[in-house]
């Protein structure tokens, strides 16, 4: 198995990929769905790229499986449009369906047929070559992990092999779009873990875009290159986690800092970097200090210590964990919002 990507390589290479302006294979410009009175969806825009894990963040009833339906073609939008694959969803539903691989929330198979005949089952229904599916079953099976129960009734695979069978289902017609709806519910960590791989490896390794829905911001951190948080059916921001973060930072940023020492030493020498406007040590571990300054002060502030002999050990700015900036932007939107469906 491949190595996972760190979440700073995925930032730099997607804020490479927006600098260098590749093609959008999903976007949404003003989409937008009713139902009577409620808002679901509040004039979407939205890009995603080829090669990249995006995810649609926010509270279950936030809107995101509303616009995962209007982006397959399975539901109309009210107003605003949208492009999937080169289509329009809503006048060429079934061409977007084709170069497209969708794993809903609750993925349904016959219970009494194997892993194995139930992929064959979705092969025919798509028109593939028979010639060429048992090698390409045989291919998706072993990446997914199930080879071993391949020719196993479904009907005794658990909630994460069945969840893992699922993306070998999306993948069966070789996708160049891949959606995926809550993929990790209800599956024990380790099974997470697993999954949250095969994710990663389905942009890296085919090249796909992959849409990915939930409310597991831990777990969306992990492996998606860029977010779009949620709220009331509006999305409030998008971006890789340290745009999100720098956005709502304003001028200034607190850093954690972990260095060894006497504090009587320490406290100056933090306190004398150019930029740091206020100094605090962590009331649970003594070897941490919480540093308030300007943005500048993060590029310069290890440097600065090593002058003075003291090394820096760890070294995090404050507000980038997906969880600290979800919670802020939740908080400025107004929680309260039930307009979303």
């Amino acid at each position: 198995m491949r190595s996972k990507t760190s979440r700073g390589e995925r930032t730099e290479r997607t804020e490479r990929t927006e600098r260098e302006g590749a093609p959008s294979i999903i976007r949404a410009r003003g989409l937008t769905k009713r139902y009577g009175d409620v808002l679901a969806v509040d004039h979407l825009n939205l890009d995603v790229r080829p090669g990249e894990v995006f995810g649609l963040l926010g509270p279950n009833g936030a809107g995101k499986t509303t616009t995962i339906l209007m982006l397959l073609g399975l539901s109309e939008p009210t107003d605003g449009h949208a492009e999937v694959a080169g289509f329009d969803p809503t006048r060429d539903p079934l061409e977007v369906k084709r170069r497209v691989g969708y794993m809903p929330d609750d993925v349904g198979f016959y219970g009494n047929l194997t892993g194995r005949q139930n992929l064959r089952y979705t092969a025919r229904l798509n028109g593939i070559d028979p010639r060429a599916v048992e090698a390409r079953l045989g291919d998706l099976l072993a990446q997914v992990g199930l080879a071993d129960v391949a020719d196993r009734a479904v009907e005794t695979y658990s909630r994460g092999m069945r969840q893992r069978l699922g993306l070998a289902d999306a993948l069966v017609k070789e996708p160049a779009v891949v959606v995926l709806d809550e993929p990790t519910t209800a599956i024990d960590p380790a099974g997470v873990a697993e999954v949250l791989d095969l994710i990663g490896s389905i942009a890296r390794d085919r090249g796909a875009a992959v849409l990915l829905s939930s409310h597991l911001l831990h777990q969306v951190q992990q492996v998606c290159d860029r977010v779009a948080i949620f709220v009331g059916g509006r999305v409030v921001a998008q971006g890789t986690m340290r745009r999100l973060a720098e956005q709502m930072g304003g001028d200034t940023l607190q850093l954690e800092v972990g260095i060894d020492g006497p504090a009587a030493e320490l406290e100056p020498a933090l306190r004398a970097v150019d930029g740091v406007t206020d100094v605090a040590r962590d009331a649970h571990d003594p070897r941490l200090w919480r540093v308030t300054g300007a943005r500048s002060v993060q590029g310069r502030l290890a440097a600065a210590l090593a002058g003075r002999g003291i090394a820096v050990w760890h070294l995090r700015r404050i507000g980038d964990d997906l969880d600290e900036i979800y919670m802020r932007y939740f908080a400025k939107e107004g929680a309260g919002d039930d307009r979303a469906a």
